[in-house]
């Protein structure tokens, strides 16, 4: 699945960039570093968008093309920030077998976002997963940590209402 990049706009803090380039500085000097100082933006601001992949292009000297690269290539990196209830629906053979796609759909349409996508008010994100071991309790959402088995669409709105604040 292709990763999205966010349309939530950027609001990173000057403590932030400070943070980010003082182990920039403590790395560049080494180029196979560059996943390290990913890995560092990503605990810093939650998740890597454009403008703090340019700072790490930038200050590591290397193509913003090979910042990107890494950042679409490995499962950990995220291009838009994680809602405060990361939704996640497992997609694997056993789940998808028993109805995960119609809920994933489902899902899409009540939130109004698509895959690795962000609600704009930052309480929600979607994610798809593949397996995640719980094949017995197919289909499966996760919510946080709380894992949700034998899901239906029809339990959906009942689900989220749990998280409202």
């Amino acid at each position: 699945m292709k990763k999205k990049i966010s349309k939530i706009p950027f609001n990173g803090t000057k403590e932030q960039e400070a943070e980010l380039m003082a182990f920039i500085d403590e790395n560049k000097a080494d180029k196979s570093n560059l996943m390290v100082v990913m890995q560092k933006a990503q605990d810093i601001y939650g998740y890597l968008p454009f403008e703090v992949q340019n700072m790490i292009a930038e200050g590591m000297e290397v193509p913003l093309e090979k910042v990107y690269g890494v950042a679409t290539f490995y499962a950990q990196f995220n291009l838009s920030p994680k809602g405060k209830y990361n939704v996640s629906v497992c997609l694997g053979t056993a789940c998808y077998v028993k109805g995960s796609g119609a809920i994933f759909e489902k899902l899409q349409e009540k939130l109004g976002i698509g895959p690795d996508e962000c609600t704009m008010d930052g309480k929600y994100s979607l994610t798809a997963s593949r397996c995640v071991g719980a094949c017995g309790l197919a289909p499966v959402m996760i919510v946080n940590d709380d894992v949700y088995g034998r899901m239906t669409v029809d339990q959906i709105d009942g689900i989220l209402a749990k998280y409202q604040d």
